[in-house]
């Protein structure tokens, strides 16, 4: 995955925000040297963020879509309230079991569940609203993910989606490459949608922020 700001800035970036805990460092280094896709890895930038996202706007409940080993969910559930929760979605059992491990390590351990399976199958399962939902599952289902969750958020829910720049290849999609088909649908969707205010944030590989109109 490449970046959408230069190297540069973006190492300069992550010297000036906040370190992780060892525990994500940790993790970290476990996933760059032992997990399959390793650029899925949230980082020390967009974890902040998310965690920021989650303390600033006062989120209890959160649910996130695509879990992988772990590191965003750790990450948004330092801002969580006392109070709050978390439930996230992963349909690799290897993934979840480095999430598991990790999440039963951390002083978080009662307020995340690591969901097993299809995400889409989840959200149907699970009840409720949901004042923050990170979404950073395959490409091909965001806009079933937007189209699911949407309706589920609360008054003042977020939606936030990752990847939305997908490594600069939104300009240019392949007529055979899904995933960029994929997020250049999800793109022009939400843009258009006028149920819906949105930013989408050069961070990482494109952040995209979502509420509902009131």
């Amino acid at each position: 995955m490449a970046y959408i700001v230069p190297e540069e800035i973006e190492r300069y970036a992550e010297e000036h925000t906040t370190p992780p805990p060892p525990l994500l460092q940790e993790l970290a280094e476990e996933t760059r040297a032992t997990l399959r896709v390793q650029q899925m890895l949230t980082g020390t930038i967009e974890g902040r963020l998310l965690e920021l996202l989650v303390f600033a706007s006062g989120a209890r409940r959160v649910l996130e879509l695509g879990t992988f080993s772990g590191y965003s969910a750790l990450s948004m559930a330092a801002g969580l309230p006392p109070d709050g929760h978390i439930d996230t979605c992963e349909v690799d059992e290897e993934h979840a079991e480095v999430a598991r491990r990790y999440i039963g390590r951390s002083p978080y351990a009662d307020r995340i569940t690591v969901h097993l399976g299809p995400a889409l199958a989840t959200i149907a399962r699970l009840e409720g609203e949901f004042d923050l939902v990170f979404v950073d599952a395959d490409k091909v289902n965001y806009l079933n993910y937007y189209e699911a969750v949407l309706p589920r958020l609360s008054e003042r829910g977020l939606i936030v989606a990752d990847n939305t720049l997908w490594s600069g290849r939104v300009l240019e999609p392949g007529p055979e490459d899904e995933s960029t088909a994929a997020i250049v649908a999800f793109n022009d969707r939400v843009a258009a949608d006028e149920r819906v205010v949105c930013v989408q944030l050069s961070i990482r590989d494109g952040v995209t922020l979502i509420r509902r109109r009131r």
